[in-house]
């Protein structure tokens, strides 16, 4: 079977900090990197140096991502968050410390009902995680 292109990506909008943000996601799971990044220029609408546009991924899935031009009145929400399902209890631990770091806890690394081990965070770039690692592991 050919594989396709993804045509549905997940799209980040950071207010100067998309390419630490994108640094940090790469540098914790397998299958993951800075596939494309784009920076402003000189006398371009956005602070020169920030990204302009990017693609990332993580384990193999496509995210975009921008730095702001505008200063907007919202910023990230729970509501939506990225889910991750995890490989090992390593990965889920080092990948729930990093994150942690500078952010909120909304649901402490523990076993539920659901999940053998599931942390739920906001980082400090404002971004929601879930991390889970299954019952069956």
């Amino acid at each position: 079977m050919e594989q396709t292109k993804q045509k549905i990506h997940s799209f980040l909008m950071f207010e100067g900090t998309a390419e630490e943000a994108m640094t940090t996601y790469t540098s914790l799971f397998d299958q993951s990197e800075i596939i494309s990044m784009i920076h402003y220029g000189p006398d371009e609408s956005g602070i020169e140096g920030s990204v302009l546009h990017a693609t990332f991924s993580i384990k193999g899935q496509e995210f975009m991502a921008s730095d702001s031009n505008v200063k907007h009145d919202f910023t990230f929400t729970p509501s939506i968050s990225m889910f991750v399902t995890c490989d090992s209890e390593e990965e889920i631990d080092v990948a729930y410390a990093k994150l942690s770091q500078g952010g909120e806890i909304l649901m402490p690394l523990a076993a539920y009902s659901f999940s053998s081990k599931f942390g739920w965070i906001n980082d400090k770039f404002g971004v929601s995680w879930q991390l889970s690692l299954p019952l069956e592991l």
